[in-house]
């Protein structure tokens, strides 16, 4: 909550320093240049151990990729690939993977926030407790413009393991066998502090070659903020008194594919549609149709519909192009502004793109400073998707003291990126397509 979310002291170095970062452009951090997306065959990420970040999970599967500290953005993940047992080599993933702003309006219309490019989001990096990453390491990390220079390295990157349940469960077809397995997951995530809020950005890199984008939400609300007299608000303690103002989370995220090491990627649109049992149908029929999105797109999210990025250069070993489909999480959409009206933006490459709104970049003349300006018309040959994930924050007495984590994200799952499940055990190699008992 913030009306007043940061103490005077902090509230005037942040406003000072996103003033300064926006005048002189700044979005890069600590670690290796961003290299310029290019087309390439598949390799292990390229970047000095200090900033790579590799681990091969019990299963087999090996997640790899550099970091790098952004001034605006925060953590950002570069050059991500993912090798699954029996690949003989890793497959690239994506360029890059960060967040794209966290847009926060307050619902009695008061005041409004850009976190990343406005209120010093990549600033409040957070140290982190032993405690807090069990199993794992925790990186240094350098701060680009430091509210305290002489304290611009934090302990705010931890990188561990964590099992996240059944990967999948299969009775043999003899009934006196279980064929299951415990997936296990890489988990990196910082933790930023901006105002009453400390948000914690984590990365879930799954063995099935799943990956998982979640913010979440946890810290304190503000005492200074129980003002919500207009009916807007909720009551927090005792009595009616002390209503604080509700408001909304809108979550962004950019990710720029490079699916087996190349950029020029083609973007699918997947709708189907159910229709009343015919005469002679024992149930409903339902009909999918493809429709390659050629062009930008701000795309709305809705049953039975679905996207995909496609490799322009690489096919599995059954001869089917590798993808990763992308799954929404829940989302409250907000409609107040442009740019958080859709759900999913494709949009062309272009350097100057980085942030969804409040956007720091010089386009030229014209192209706005949100993403939905930039969604004209062009043609997608290097598509980079904007996810937009909406969160409506009304708070409640359980929201104090201190405020437990509430989540918003989405993942990318690969559809057809290897022939089989990653995780088949050796015993069911041979049951691939169309297989016989005992095969």
């Amino acid at each position: 909550m913030r009306v007043n979310r940061i103490s005077h002291a902090r509230r005037h170095a942040a406003l000072g320093v996103s003033v300064v970062a926006l005048a002189a452009g700044v979005t890069t951090g600590a670690g290796p240049a961003a290299a310029q997306p290019k087309a390439a065959a598949a390799a292990a990420a390229e970047c000095s151990s200090a900033y790579k970040i590799e681990q091969k999970l019990s299963s087999g599967t090996t997640w790899s990729m550099c970091w790098r500290y952004d001034g605006k953005a925060g953590l950002v993940l570069e050059d991500i690939s993912y090798q699954p047992k029996g690949e003989a080599a890793p497959i690239k993933v994506l360029n890059s993977a960060r967040l794209g702003q966290i847009h926060v309006p307050y619902d009695d219309g008061s005041v409004e926030y850009d976190d990343l490019t406005g209120f010093g989001f990549a600033q409040g990096l957070m140290n982190l407790d032993p405690g807090e990453c069990p199993g794992g390491t925790i990186k240094k990390v350098k701060v680009p413009d430091s509210w305290d220079p002489d304290q611009s390295d934090v302990s705010g990157l931890c990188t561990t393991t964590r099992s996240r349940g059944h990967a999948y469960r299969m009775q043999g077809d003899s009934a006196n066998k279980v064929y299951q397995a415990q997936g296990k997951d890489l988990l990196v995530y910082s933790v930023n502090q901006v105002g009453w809020y400390e948000y914690m950005t984590e990365w879930r890199f799954q063995d099935d070659g799943t990956i998982t984008m979640n913010l979440g939400a946890t810290g304190s609300l503000s005492y200074y903020d129980y003002d919500a007299g207009d009916g807007r608000g909720w009551p927090i303690g005792k009595g009616p008194r002390a209503q604080a103002t509700s408001h909304s989370h809108n979550a962004f995220w950019r990710l720029d594919f490079a699916l087996d090491g190349s950029s020029k990627n083609r973007v699918e649109q997947y709708d189907s549609t159910v229709t009343a049992a015919a005469a002679g149908q024992q149930a409903p029929s339902t009909k999918t149709t493809r429709t390659p999105v050629t062009k930008e797109l701000a795309g709305d999210a809705k049953s039975y519909r679905w996207w995909r990025v496609v490799s322009a250069v690489g096919k599995n070993k059954d001869w089917h192009p590798r993808s990763y489909e992308i799954v929404p999480g829940p989302s409250t959409k907000y409609p107040g502004r442009s740019f958080t009206k859709h759900d999913v933006y494709f949009t062309e490459y272009n350097e100057c793109e980085q942030f969804a709104s409040n956007n720091p970049g010089n386009c030229g003349a014209g192209a706005g400073k949100s993403v939905d300006k930039w969604v004209n018309g062009q043609t997608l040959t290097h598509p980079v998707v904007w996810m937009n994930v909406g969160f409506h924050h009304i708070a409640r007495d359980e929201d104090q003291q201190p405020m437990p984590v509430h989540w918003q994200g989405f993942s990318i799952a690969p559809r057809d990126v290897t022939a089989m499940n990653p995780l088949t055990p050796a015993e069911l190699a041979g049951q691939n397509g169309q297989w016989t008992p005992g095969s």
